[in-house]
C-alpha cells in the first residue's frame, strides 16, 4: 500500500512491486532504471585494469586487433560492440566467428594461429575463451589475448593477458547475472576512462558509448539473462536507443520483422533474436556480426533480408527435429525421469538448442537434445529456474564422460560418444534428480484477479511499468473470471490466431488474443464457446494501433466457467 500511495499506483501494482521484493525505497528507481544508479565500477571485475590497460596500448600504438566472437546472440552482439568501440578509437579491427559445425563453439589453434598469421598483434575473446587453454597457448609469443566471457569457470583461466569474467571463481564482483556483451560493454568503459586519464582525447571528441546499449540489451534478453540490477537498465536504456534506430542493422531487422511500434523485450527476444541466431545455425556465422557492425543501410537490408530467409529455413529444418525429439520426450517425461535427453541421427546441429528450449518449455524438465554423426552426439541443453545445467555439464565433461562441455545455469554445450548414452543419462539424472519434483508442465503464477470491467486501458499502462519484462521480473499473469465470449475467429498467418471479444457481468467489454492456437484446446474452447462463459488467463497489454491504445488479453490458459 506504501508504494501504491507514494507513487500514485493502483493497490495491485503496489503489491506486484512488492512480490518483486521492491521496497518504497526503491520503487522509483525500478520503474524508471537508470545506469546513474546501477553502473558499478568496471575494476570489480578482476582482471579489467589489466584488459583496460592492454587495450588502451593497442589504440595508442594502432595496432591490429582481432575480435573472437561466438556465433549466437550474445556473441554476435559482443563481436559487433567490440569491433564498433575499437574502430570508433580509430583502431584496425578484423573478425573471426568459427563456424558452428564445423569448428564448434570457441577458440580453436588453427583459427588462432590463422589470426596471428594475419598480423593481429592483440586477439580479443568475446562470449568465449575462457576454458580455451590449448587453443589460447597457440599465441603465445605471437599475439597478445584478452578474453570477456561470462560461461561459467572451472580452476584457473587460460595464461593470457587478461581473462574477464563475473563467473570466473575468484572473480567476487557479485555479477554474474551479466552477458558477455555486458560484459564488452564495462571493458569499453574501462577502456575509456584509462584513455581519458591519459589525454586520449584531449584534442578529440570521445566517441557516445551510450549509443551502442542496443546491442547489449539485444544480447541480455536473448541469453536469457535475468532482468535484475544493472540488467534492468541496461535493457531500459537501450530499448530507448533501439527506438531511435540508428543502428542500420538493427533498423533493417525491425522493417523486415514487420515491427512498427517502439520495441519491447518481447521484439528482441521473438522478432530480433531468432533472425540473428539463423545465421549462426545454418547460414554464414559472421553475417549477424557484420549486420550489426555496419553503417550502410542498403548493405544492412539485403543481410536483413537474407536473415529472414534464412530464418524461414531455420523454421522448417527445426519443425522436421521437433516433431519427432518431441515423441521421444513425451516418452520420457511420463517415465518420470527428472531430466530429457533426446539423440537423433541426421538431425541438424544449428537447431538443437532452439529444439531444446521448446521441450523444457513443453515438459518443465531439463532438456538436452543432441544431432549424432559418426558415432558421436553434439547438443546443447537447456534449464529450468534452481537448476545449474551448466554446472552438471561441466562435471560431465571432468569426469571424463563428456567430450566437450560448458555453459552457464540455464544452457549448455556438450558433446559425447553415443555409445556412452546410457551412461550419460544416469550421471544427469543423479546430478539433477531434485529436478524430480517439478511438474510436468510448468505452472502458470497468477499474480492477480480481474474482471473484464477492471482491465482497461489506464491499468494495463500502469502493468506496462513494471517493463521490461523476462527472466528474473516475468510479465504479470491475470486471471479473469466468468469472461463471455460475444464473437471468435480466426486471424493471422494459416489461421493458426484466435482473436476473441469478451464482455463482463456489467456489459464491459475487452478484446483476447491466443497466439499459436491453431487447433488445440484453447482454440477449441474460444471458438466453441458460443456466447457462454470462459475463465481465462494470461498477459494484459496497451497495444496501439492507428493512433489508438487499447487493452488486450494475450491468453495463456483457460477453462469453461
Amino acid at each position: 500500500m506504501a508504494i501504491a500511495q507514494r507513487l500514485n499506483l493502483s493497490e495491485i501494482v503496489g503489491r506486484m512491486l512488492a512480490a518483486r521484493g521492491v521496497g518504497p525505497e526503491r520503487a522509483a528507481e525500478f520503474l524508471d532504471p537508470t545506469l546513474r544508479a546501477t553502473m558499478p565500477d568496471p575494476s570489480t571485475l578482476r582482471d579489467m585494469d589489466a584488459a583496460a590497460a592492454r587495450l588502451a596500448e593497442a589504440v595508442r600504438r594502432g595496432e591490429r586487433v582481432a575480435v573472437y566472437g561466438d556465433y549466437d546472440v550474445d556473441g554476435a552482439c559482443s563481436g559487433a560492440l567490440a569491433v564498433l568501440v575499437l574502430r570508433d578509437l580509430g583502431v584496425e579491427v578484423a573478425h573471426y566467428i568459427p563456424d558452428r559445425v564445423l569448428e564448434g563453439y570457441g577458440p580453436n589453434p588453427a583459427a588462432i594461429a590463422r589470426l596471428c598469421d594475419e598480423g593481429a598483434a592483440l586477439i580479443i575473446c568475446v562470449d568465449c575463451g575462457i576454458a580455451a587453454h590449448d587453443a589460447l597457448a597457440v599465441a603465445q609469443g605471437r599475439a597478445d589475448v584478452v578474453i570477456l566471457d561470462h560461461h561459467k569457470s572451472e580452476g584457473p583461466p587460460p595464461a593470457v593477458v587478461a581473462a574477464v569474467n563475473p563467473n570466473r571463481l575468484d572473480c567476487t564482483s557479485g555479477l554474474g547475472y551479466l552477458c558477455a556483451a555486458a560484459v564488452v560493454f564495462l571493458a569499453a568503459v574501462a577502456l575509456h576512462r584509462d584513455l581519458r586519464r591519459t589525454g586520449f582525447f584531449a584534442h578529440r571528441d570521445e566517441p557516445r558509448l551510450l549509443r551502442h546499449l542496443d546491442l547489449v540489451a539485444l544480447a541480455t534478453v536473448c541469453d536469457v539473462m535475468p532482468l535484475i540490477g544493472l540488467n534492468r537498465a541496461l535493457v531500459a536504456q537501450g530499448l530507448k536507443v533501439m527506438s531511435r534506430r540508428e543502428r542500420p542493422g538493427i533498423a533493417a531487422l525491425l522493417e523486415v520483422g514487420a515491427v512498427k511500434d517502439a520495441p519491447t523485450a518481447h521484439t528482441l527476444g521473438f522478432v530480433l533474436g531468432p533472425r540473428i541466431n539463423a545465421s549462426g545455425r545454418i547460414g554464414e556465422p559472421d553475417l549477424a556480426l557484420r549486420l550489426l557492425a555496419g553503417d550502410d543501410p542498403i548493405e544492412a537490408r539485403a543481410i536483413a533480408e537474407r536473415l529472414d530467409q534464412t530464418n524461414r529455413r531455420r523454421q522448417e529444418v527445426e519443425a522436421e527435429v521437433l516433431q519427432r525429439a518431441f515423441a521421444d520426450a513425451q516418452a520420457q517425461a511420463e517415465s518420470g525421469l527428472p531430466v530429457i535427453l533426446v539423440t537423433g541421427e541426421g538431425w541438424h546441429p544449428g537447431v538443437v538448442g532452439i529444439v531444446a528450449g521448446r521441450v523444457k518449455e513443453r515438459f518443465n524438465r531439463p532438456a538436452l537434445v543432441a544431432a549424432v554423426a559418426e558415432g558421436v552426439a553434439r547438443g546443447s541443453g537447456r534449464s529450468v529456474a534452481g537448476v545449474d545445467l551448466g554446472a552438471a555439464v561441466i562435471a560431465a565433461r571432468q569426469s571424463g564422460l563428456f567430450l566437450t562441455g560448458g555453459g552457464h545455469a540455464m544452457a549448455a554445450g556438450f558433446s559425447f560418444p553415443l555409445e556412452r548414452l546410457e551412461e550419460v543419462r544416469r550421471f544427469l539424472e543423479e546430478r539433477l534428480g531434485h529436478a524430480n519434483a517439478l511438474p510436468t508442465a510448468a505452472d502458470l503464477p497468477i499474480e492477480g484477479t480481474l474482471t473484464v470491467a477492471a482491465a482497461t486501458t489506464g491499468f494495463a499502462g500502469e502493468v506496462g511499468r513494471l517493463a521490461p519484462f523476462g527472466a528474473g521480473n516475468e510479465e504479470p499473469v491475470f486471471a479473469l473470471r466468468r469472461a463471455r465470449i460475444v464473437r471468435a475467429d480466426r486471424v493471422g498467418k494459416e489461421g493458426a490466431t484466435v482473436r476473441a471479444f469478451l464482455e463482463g457481468e456489467d456489459g464491459a467489454r475487452l478484446k483476447a488474443v491466443c497466439f499459436r492456437a491453431k487447433d488445440g484446446p484453447l482454440a477449441q474452447l474460444l471458438l466453441g464457446a458460443n456466447g457462454s462463459a470462459v475463465h481465462l488467463c494470461g498477459l494484459l497489454r496497451a497495444e496501439s494501433w492507428n493512433g489508438t491504445v487499447t487493452s488486450c488479453l494475450h491468453v495463456l490458459d483457460g477453462a469453461p466457467a
